[in-house]
């Protein structure tokens, strides 16, 4: 008795996953431009901000991106800097992403081992706690 052989699959065009990835962050920046965070309960209830009674930066970031797709870099910073800096740093990883999978590299977009995870996570952290504090309050928006 003869073993099907399974069918060849198609290879995926190399920039569909950063085709992907664009076409998600375009839709989240539009909705966010279109549905302003600025306004109190836009985006639902901040357990955060009831909880600490401060701005949450989660909050802060979606106000940064609505302030960013408006061109508002200067709102964008005082609603959440660090939340600035992602967005560049995830542009810039997306445009060398795409440069690698346009020669041929089959990679991810960013791959993080275990203790560049735990940089970030404690930079958030960090970042989360010295915004409440008086002397980081300028991180608050």
């Amino acid at each position: 008795m003869a073993v099907p052989v399974p069918a060849a699959r198609e290879p995926v065009h190399p920039l569909v996953a950063p085709a992907a990835v664009a076409a998600a962050g375009t839709a989240a920046a539009v909705l966010l431009h279109l549905r302003d965070p600025h306004d109190s309960g836009t985006y639902g209830f901040c357990p955060f901000l009831a909880l600490t009674g401060q701005p949450c930066p989660g909050c802060g970031g979606l106000r940064a991106v609505n302030d960013l797709t408006r061109g508002d870099l200067v709102g964008a910073l005082s609603s959440n800097a660090l939340a600035v800096v992602l967005v560049a740093v995830l542009a810039v990883a997306w445009v060398l992403w795409v440069v690698r999978r346009s020669t041929g590299r089959r990679d991810r977009m960013i791959v993080l081992g275990k203790g560049s995870g735990a940089a970030v996570l404690g930079v958030l952290a960090v970042f989360t706690v010295v915004r409440m504090t008086p002397w980081g309050s300028w991180l608050a928006p």
